[in-house]
Parts: C-alpha cells; sequence; structure tokens
C-alpha cells in the first residue's frame, strides 16, 4: 500500500478543533513562491498550484522512467499547503489579499533529494510544456506551533485564529511570527468539489514561552 503521510503523520494532518502544540518535524517541499490575491483568476498562485503538481507528479510517477530514485517507495502525493505574510503584518488577521506574500508547496518523501527535484522541473516542463522554472526545493524546519482545525472558508479563519490566541494566552505562549516563522495552511478538502462551508484548513502558527 502507498505511503500517506496524512495517515501516518495524523498528529499534523488532522488535529481537532481545539488548539494544540505541536513540535514540528524539519521537513522539504517542492516550493513556489509569489505575492498577490490568490483568487484572482488565471494569476500568479494559480500557475503556481499548476506547476507545483506538475512536478510533485512526475516525482511520483519517477519509479516508471529511467530515473530511479535511491530509496523510492510509492506514496500518496500530500495535500497543497501555504505560507503567507503581509508586508508589514507578521500576524494573521484580516488580510488585505492583493498585498499577500506566499510560499505554496507540496511536501516532498525524505528521499527526494535536490537533484530529483530539479530532474522532475525539467522533465514536466518538457512534457507538460510548462515553465516550471519557479519551483525549487525547500527545507522548512518549524518547530514548535499551535495548531487547529479550521471548518469553513478561509474569511472565517480570523475566529479561528483568535481561539488559538486565546489558548496560548492561556498556557504561557506567544506567537513567534517573522519573515521566516510564517503563518501556514495545509487543505485537506477539494476547494473544486467541496462546499466553502465545509472546507477543512489546518492552520499552524509558530510560538514561543512568553
Amino acid at each position: 500500500m502507498a505511503f500517506d503521510f496524512k495517515k501516518e503523520y495524523k498528529e499534523f494532518y488532522m488535529p481537532g478543533n481545539r488548539p494544540e502544540i505541536v513540535d514540528v518535524p524539519r521537513a522539504n517541499y517542492v516550493a513556489v513562491r509569489g505575492e498577490g490575491d490568490p483568487n484572482e483568476v488565471g494569476g500568479a498562485y494559480q500557475r503556481a498550484i499548476g506547476v507545483l503538481y506538475s512536478v510533485a507528479y512526475t516525482l511520483k510517477m519517477s519509479y516508471k522512467t529511467d530515473h530511479k530514485i535511491e530509496g523510492f517507495y510509492e506514496y500518496v502525493v500530500p495535500p497543497l499547503e501555504g505560507f503567507w505574510r503581509q508586508t508589514g503584518m507578521n500576524g494573521a488577521g484580516h488580510w488585505d489579499k492583493s498585498a499577500f506574500s506566499w510560499i505554496s508547496v507540496i511536501r516532498l518523501p525524505d528521499f527526494v533529494t535536490a537533484a530529483d527535484l530539479n530532474w522532475a522541473i525539467e522533465t514536466a516542463g518538457r512534457k507538460k510544456k510548462l515553465d516550471c522554472s519557479s519551483a525549487e526545493f525547500l527545507t522548512v524546519d518549524e518547530g514548535l506551533c499551535v495548531q487547529i482545525m479550521h471548518l469553513g472558508a478561509f474569511d472565517d479563519e480570523p475566529a479561528t485564529v483568535a481561539l488559538m490566541d486565546a489558548y496560548l494566552e492561556q498556557n504561557g505562549y506567544v506567537n513567534d511570527m517573522s519573515e521566516h516563522r510564517l503563518h501556514h495552511e495545509i487543505y485537506m478538502s477539494d476547494a473544486r468539489r467541496v462546499a466553502p462551508e465545509k472546507w477543512r484548513t489546518v492552520i499552524r502558527h509558530p510560538i514561543k514561552k512568553a
């Protein structure tokens, strides 16, 4: 059976609807950076997602090609994730979406190296006639975080974030967001097929002791 990150690491992909503190280990991603409103039709964010999935599935199917990855095992492509910030703001709130800076990512299995990713970027671009040069190998060490499963539309996230902030205050922690430690979302629902009120999104914030 194919390895599924969501099932093997439930503590990081399937939190409950109450805030909880986790220590997130270092992980590697294929990433695309950009700016602007993610809802813009045909905009930079939507193009980035196309690149990410093209490269991610090229890696997943690499065992059927001449490119053999050492230590490869079959796996389910993990869900789309995003790291978000807005210029002048380190926290989360009612953001101006046009001013977003984001890093859109998909997690990579540990056996995938930067060289393997470069192969996938070149192969995906050639086969799909798509410019994948914006993709990069990114390592993130999140460390101590608070997280929760948000149910509903993205615009309703501030109420959920308020629950997280109250939990931190009650337990002697504070948010520790910066240009390197960012508001993190993991998209557990397919927004194309699920009604917004049923969307499930992991929200994760870096923290430290107060």
